[in-house]
């Protein structure tokens, strides 16, 4: 991951580079490893690097060898490797994995894009055709917002985050996941486009465990190309489990191969060459990290977890104070107010801290699962399956609004890159095309929630297979991850917006909210602050999603796991 800014058709370019370049240093905390700009034309784009793959030659913006293409990406892409094989004739400069975009644009222009496997965001300049296209991945995994100006209504504004575009454009969008913006249409479209995309076509496939197993053990694989000391991180929960288990296996599978073959199994391994061999980042022997409070489910979960599958483990614990001193800070990185998201971020937030401080710069995360599988609590509640199937769509939809944004700039806001193997493209295929019969919580037949991708890494009817998890982990009911740091969490974060919201405040929202209005104190609390880091704060408030269950099926307004019925322990609603 990196941090990208552009600006395109901006009058008095030269003049302007001064003002590009404060805007980009905003974002270094996402790269802090170099700095690049290149002007052609009346275009700037900037770079801000963070070096995982491709460290000695991977600088960007990436020109072309005629000066007429120039990129700056945000991202890692997965099957660079492929896309160079297939794409022989270009006279590749360097081992960056995001170089083959440009020869992708001058062979199939804006439908660029689709031939892309991972997670990316990136602006394009055609110098001769004084065109730009960006794009960003099929989920929003990695951030990307797009400005324009009253002052300026030919320029085109593009940045990672928010805060790089507040002060120049009065209309900023969430760059939409899935979609290019061409500069010659000045339209956004969709190359995005999977059979599972409309909700209402409900899939009738019965579930293949085998086939959800190793597409998932595909996808962990793949995220293992670096050049850098990596690590997962691991809650206890299932689905980050899942992933350190898998991540595990392969570490260790790699190491012995390289013991026998060398390189050449690692590459074969990974899906890297040489230059980015899954061990030149020295580490044989898979590190996780967890947080929480003193005594926290999730952490007695993780240590468990980790000692199963013989990760080195580092728990890390947080103060109630520690949160609340953050939450400004938290805020002005993730850029929303949504209270589901920030309850969760503030504790990534830190243990991130604690990451990149012990020298790692990639890690591998559990988000989208619970989206694919419908797996928070209140999908109980699903009337039928085909509701409970039109939920999961619009869930993953509205990644980029809520857990996509949470493990970007959670992470991002230490130089600490995050991957996210469920929202991996053919795992989604395979896991959204399910029927959802398949997919419901049903109780009395022992089907918790997401029993189809517990089922699938159960290997207790086989006697010869090695366990991925312990059976309680495995089976281990959903806790959110704003409540498995610690029940009192949210608890304190709720005193505290008691305090510093007045019962009058709250039944007076400020005249610029229009119809978004905070219905609790914490809300109102979490905006204020956001209002007070975005001056702008309508053009900014414009990009966030509030995160809350589904109130038609008769759930409860809090978004806490806890206020689910099926919940081990719930909170008592009277």
């Amino acid at each position: 991951m990196c941090g990208i800014y552009a600006a395109y058709r901006q009058p008095e370019i030269e003049s302007f580079k001064s003002k590009a370049l404060q805007n980009s240093r905003r974002i270094r905390h996402r790269g802090p490893d170099w700095s690049g700009n290149v002007i052609q034309n009346s275009t700037i784009l900037c770079h801000e690097r963070l070096a995982i793959v491709g460290l000695d030659s991977g600088a960007q913006p990436i020109v072309s060898p005629d000066q007429k293409y120039s990129l700056a990406v945000n991202g890692e892409i997965y099957n660079h490797i492929k896309l160079r094989d297939d794409l022989k004739d270009y006279p590749f400069q360097s081992h960056s994995d995001c170089e083959p975009i440009i020869p992708l644009y001058k062979k199939y222009g804006i439908d660029a894009p689709k031939y892309l496997d991972g997670m990316f965001a990136f602006v394009l300049y055609d110098k001769d055709a004084d065109r730009i296209i960006a794009a960003r991945d099929p989920i929003g995994i990695t951030t990307l917002y797009m400005g324009k100006s009253s002052k300026n209504p030919e320029t085109r504004y593009f940045a990672s985050e928010l805060k790089c575009l507040v002060d120049e454009c009065d209309e900023i969008i969430a760059f939409p996941p899935g979609h290019v913006y061409d500069s010659n249409t000045d339209e956004t479209t969709r190359y995005f486009t999977p059979n599972w995309w409309d909700g209402s076509k409900v899939p009738t496939k019965a579930v293949d465990y085998k086939e959800v197993r190793e597409t998932l053990e595909m996808a962990v694989r793949k995220r293992l190309m670096a050049e850098v000391p990596y690590g997962v991180l691991l809650s206890g929960g299932l689905d980050s489990s899942l992933i350190a288990a898998i991540a595990a296996r392969e570490t260790q599978k790699a190491a012995a191969s390289i013991g026998k073959t060398g390189i050449d199994a690692n590459k074969e391994l990974s899906g890297v060459d040489e230059k980015g061999s899954l061990h030149s980042a020295g580490f044989n022997q898979l590190h996780s990290f967890a947080i929480g409070l003193p005594g926290a489910p999730d952490l007695i979960a993780a240590e468990k977890v980790a000692h199963f599958i013989g990760t080195i483990h580092h728990s890390h614990t947080f103060t109630l104070e520690d949160g609340l001193d953050a939450l400004d800070e938290v805020i002005s990185h993730l850029e929303t107010y949504d209270v589901t998201t920030i309850r969760a971020s503030t504790p990534m937030y830190l243990l991130s801290r604690k990451i990149k401080a012990q020298g790692v710069k990639m890690v591998l995360s559990g988000e989208g699962s619970d989206e694919i599988f419908g797996g928070y609590l209140y999908f109980a509640n699903a009337p039928s399956a085909d509701e409970f199937h039109a939920e999961c769509v619009q869930r993953v939809k509205n990644l980029h609004y809520a857990d996509c944004l949470r493990a970007n700039k959670s992470t991002m806001a230490w130089g600490l890159e995050a991957r996210v193997p469920f929202l991996d493209k053919e795992f989604l295929n395979v896991c959204m095309n399910i029927n959802p019969e398949d997919k419901l919580i049903k109780q009395k037949e022992g089907k918790i929630e997401k029993y189809i991708l517990r089922k699938a890494f159960d290997t207790s009817d086989d006697p010869d297979a090695i366990p991925y998890l312990p059976k309680e982990i495995l089976y281990r009911q959903k806790e959110q991850f704003s409540d498995g740091v610690g029940y009192s969490w949210i608890d304190g974060l709720k005193d505290a917006a008691e305090a510093a919201v007045t019962d009058e405040e709250l039944a007076n929202p400020k005249p610029e909210w229009g119809d978004d209005i905070p219905t609790t104190k914490e809300a109102y609390w979490y905006r204020c602050k956001f209002d007070a880091q975005f001056p702008n704060s309508k053009a900014a408030a414009s990009t966030v999603m509030r995160w809350i269950p589904k109130a038609e099926w008769g759930c409860h307004a809090d978004p806490s796991g806890r206020y689910a019925n099926i919940h081990e322990q719930k909170v008592d609603q009277e």
